[in-house]
């Protein structure tokens, strides 16, 4: 079943954000994009791989506000800084039986 980024972003983009939505729906999104975000190739566009990784990042802010995991993804810049955090992130979310 292949993969179709931009319909999840769109998605994303009018799906309110509600501290109701289940996590299971959270996490199943989280594993999309986070598989997008892994078959990119070097000649995709800057533009796609950002959005992704945007998309990626609002969807950990969800899971943690669902499950109360404190977080800094939303006042760092991109950069080593966010990514460090990113995978911190992740391990709290994995360590609390959220699989990414």
């Amino acid at each position: 079943m292949p993969f179709d980024l931009m319909k999840v972003l769109r998605r994303l983009r009018t799906a309110p954000v509600s501290q109701h939505r289940p996590i299971e729906r959270i996490a199943a999104d989280l594993r999309r994009v986070r598989r997008a975000l892994a078959c990119f190739e070097p000649e995709d566009s800057a533009i796609k791989k950002i959005a992704a990784r945007q998309a990626y990042d609002a969807l950990l802010v969800q899971a943690c506000a669902s499950l109360e995991v404190e977080h800094r993804l939303d006042l760092l810049p991109q950069g080593v800084d966010r990514e460090i955090e990113r995978f911190r992130v992740e391990e709290c979310l994995r360590r609390l039986g959220l699989s990414v």
